[in-house]
């Protein structure tokens, strides 16, 4: 019983992290961009858009925003589990975590 309520606590916790990344339209716009990397960037010298996920200066250009910006807005998405960060040379790419964002929505359609 305690080890049930802590993970829900857990998740309910996660799931109001995942909330306040998702209220800013510019995290929105970089997960969907990130759903097909592909799509939406150019290919990269280091590390492969698909498997490694794509670099913050790519999505620093295309946001129109400095790097400072974007990297803050990737630590938000990345503290609330929709991403995950990659460190290639001197880069960090980021790559959306799929089985998170499924296991978040289920969370968030479980309280609605």
């Amino acid at each position: 019983m305690v080890s049930y309520l802590g993970s829900c606590l857990t998740l309910y916790m996660i799931s109001i992290v995942a909330i306040r990344a998702l209220a800013n339209e510019r995290r929105l716009q970089i997960l969907e961009w990130l759903k097909n990397p592909t799509k939406h960037f150019p290919p990269q010298v280091d590390g492969d858009l698909v498997k490694d996920g794509v670099c913050g200066a790519l999505i620093a250009r295309k946001l129109r925003v400095s790097q400072p910006t974007t990297s803050e807005h990737m630590k938000i998405l990345c503290q609330a589990g929709l991403t995950r960060p990659k460190r290639i040379k001197k880069w960090t790419f980021y790559k959306r975590d799929e089985a998170r964002i499924r296991q978040i929505k289920r969370a968030i359609l479980a309280k609605v």
